[in-house]
């Protein structure tokens, strides 16, 4: 099945209890799913139909603090469009899941699969979530129910549009007792109710808001632990094994790629490629961005023999560069990590080839001091 297939057949068995959507490329063959399974009375829950991404998330607001357990997904221009309502859903700690599938924002109009969508969103308050293979978009859907109920924080499954959404992979298909086994039953309980009259998120001082806001930082930073704990238990019942971030051939590589979703499981392809057998290539795989797992990343990177990090990223913060990158440096800074650290910019959804790769590591390779550490894409 491809993607947004997997990712339907994951909310289904879930027992999501509300799902709420409004179509746009490429996610909305993955609402169309849910849809034609509610039509067909083999979806448990409610499915609902708007007039807007705004809307949508605006119903799934309403429907978590009634104790629903909640589903949505969006792309590119739909989740800018719900960028208040982001804010509106982690404040309150509303453990609402939602798939955004990578598409580049406008203007001009592009289906390319590019990351600003969910990276322009980083400080919202969601958590994070990248996919780099379809068994893994099934996967972490699931994951993703638990661990937002568990911390009380909405949290976002990300894969890229048309190389995950549209391509077909074979799978392992989960069963509804393993998905009851792993996931606790959805909330009983309501967060208001019509015999508990009660003012929701009134106008406060900045006492009260500054407390909400350093709760809502000290539950993100339990999200990795969290995590870590969750992914032992799926491994146990459905026995595939998930790490916060994943190494890859690191041996003793000189030069580690640093890469998210679907180009992560390409630059692994390309490895043995790459190396010509002498194993010097190895990848670094991230899998939670918000909020980077600190502690398991500095673990990995901080090899004395590592003489490049070599950063992937299909996104751009204009002035700074990509966010990967923007965020690895800073996660390094002070650790003792002695290498260089470049990026390959493929911003605009540039497809990564193994000859791109190839003539982006000739620019690198041939850097000198003084001149730009970013390599685009687009020039190679």
């Amino acid at each position: 099945m491809n993607g947004n297939q997997a990712a339907a057949l994951a909310v289904k068995l879930s027992r999501a209890q509300v799902v709420c959507a409004y179509p746009i490329t490429p996610q909305t063959s993955l609402v169309e799913n849910i849809a034609e399974m509610w039509a067909r009375g083999n979806f448990p829950g409610e499915y609902v139909s708007v007039e807007s991404e705004y809307s949508a998330l605006s119903y799934l607001i309403g429907a978590a603090y009634a104790g629903a357990r909640t589903f949505t997904a969006t792309s590119s221009q739909g989740l800018a469009y719900m960028h208040e309502l982001l804010h509106w859903a982690s404040g309150a700690r509303l453990p609402i899941v939602m798939v955004n599938v990578n598409r580049t924002l406008g203007a001009p109009w592009s289906l390319e699969p590019d990351q600003r969508d969910s990276l322009s969103q980083r400080d919202t308050g969601w958590i994070q979530l990248y996919c780099s293979d379809v068994q893994e978009i099934m996967d972490t859907v699931i994951v993703a129910f638990r661990l937002a109920e568990e911390v009380k924080i909405p949290c976002m499954v990300i894969y890229d549009g048309f190389s995950l959404s549209h391509t077909y992979e074979a799978v392992q298909l989960l069963r509804q007792e393993q998905a009851d086994l792993f996931l606790n039953p959805p909330p009983k309980s309501a967060l208001i109710h019509p015999s508990r009259p009660q003012t929701v998120q009134p106008v406060t001082d900045y006492r009260y808001m500054a407390r909400v806001v350093q709760a809502g930082h000290r539950a993100m930073m339990q999200v990795p632990g969290r995590l870590g704990e969750i992914d032992r238990l799926f491994a146990e019942i459905f026995g595939r094994k998930y790490s916060l971030a994943e190494e890859t051939n690191f041996g003793n590589a000189e030069t580690i790629f640093v890469a998210a979703g679907a180009m992560a499981q390409t630059v692994k392809s390309f490895l043995p490629l790459l190396d010509g057998g002498e194993e010097k290539n190895g990848l670094l795989r991230l899998r939670l961005f918000k909020p980077l797992p600190e502690e398991e990343i500095v673990s990995i990177l901080n090899k004395p023999f590592i003489k490049k990090l070599v950063v992937l990223d299909r996104n751009l913060s204009m002035g700074i560069g990509g966010v990967f990158a923007q965020e690895i440096k800073a996660l390094l800074q002070g650790t003792g990590f002695r290498g260089q650290i470049f990026e390959l910019n493929l911003a605009g959804g540039i497809d990564l080839t193994l000859d791109l790769l190839r003539r982006g590591m000739e620019r690198i390779n041939a850097w000198q001091d003084g001149e730009e550490k970013i390599i685009w894409g687009v020039d190679l």
